[in-house]
């Protein structure tokens, strides 16, 4: 079942190949039919599409092994630099010259264009979004009961504003350096890495987010991150990683607080009927 696929893209790759040999091609002519040839490849001739960032490592490795092969004889590199010097200095090939000079630019601002106006849209699959929490976790060797736990710092908002504050400040320096690259400068989940994500990261602006869960839900999500979602949140492709492997507790509690404190959203309670079940 794969294989005519790859024929698909094999073929045409070789029927080139033989023109060029027929046609007795120079260097040139041969090197941009690799290069298009294994770029073709890379990008299309797998059943299951190679991720873009191992598409341009493979095209660069490429690109260093044919300019290696370029560069290994004179006479090679002085077959393969002919035609761009007959291009750059021959009258007749100047309306050419102009016309690839200009593609350049013109390409550039295309492909930006296109890639700009992709959709971050979420994973079109079933699944829960915001699966139910264990009962309990380990952090660090300590036990916290998800049921009954609260953020520890979050009553020295009325007991001690200035710690309080300070616990604030933390958060965000800690959301800073960790965080904003995927969830956003404004926590909106429009990061500098959103787009290459699926599904895309939380927008904590959303107010049907940080009100609806109390905050130990949200120490649970960053303390074990997508590896840690049950399986009732699967399928989970979530590039957020486990930060209790990088982070204290404390860290985490305090950009939890600076993720309320930010969006001025207030967290849920706990419902004490629920805790006298």
């Amino acid at each position: 079942m794969q294989l005519p696929i790859k024929l698909g893209i094999l073929l045409p790759i070789l029927v080139v190949f033989v023109a060029l040999r027929l046609l007795r091609a120079n260097l040139f002519l041969w090197i941009l039919a690799w290069t298009a040839s294994l770029y073709v490849f890379f990008a299309y001739g797998f059943v299951s599409p190679i991720p873009g960032s191992a598409v341009t490592m493979y095209m660069a490795i490429a690109a260093v092994s044919l300019a290696a092969y370029v560069m290994s004889a004179p006479e090679r590199t002085e077959s393969f630099l002919r035609p761009l010097v007959r291009l750059a200095v021959e009258r007749r090939w100047r309306p050419v010259l102009a016309l690839l000079l200009l593609a350049g630019p013109v390409f550039a601002a295309w492909h930006t264009y296109r890639t700009l106006q992709e959709p971050v849209e979420p994973p079109f699959f079933a699944r829960t979004i915001h699966p139910q929490p264990p009962a309990e976790i380990t952090v660090h060797g300590t036990k916290i009961d998800l049921i009954r736990a609260d953020n520890p710092f979050r009553k020295l908002e009325e007991t001690d504003p200035e710690a309080f504050a300070q616990h604030v400040a933390n958060g965000r320096r800690v959301y800073y350096e960790n965080c904003f690259f995927c969830h956003g400068d404004g926590l909106a989940g429009d990061g500098l890495f959103a787009r290459g994500l699926n599904p895309v990261p939380t927008n904590f602006t959303d107010a049907g987010v940080l009100p609806n869960f109390r905050e130990a839900f949200f120490f649970w999500r960053v303390s074990k991150g997508g590896p840690g979602m049950p399986e009732e949140g699967e399928p989970w492709a979530s590039a957020m990683p486990a930060w209790e492997k990088f982070l204290s507790e404390e860290e985490m509690w305090d950009v939890i607080l600076f993720l309320y404190e930010f969006t001025g959203y207030p967290p849920r309670a706990i419902v004490e009927e629920h805790l006298a079940e």
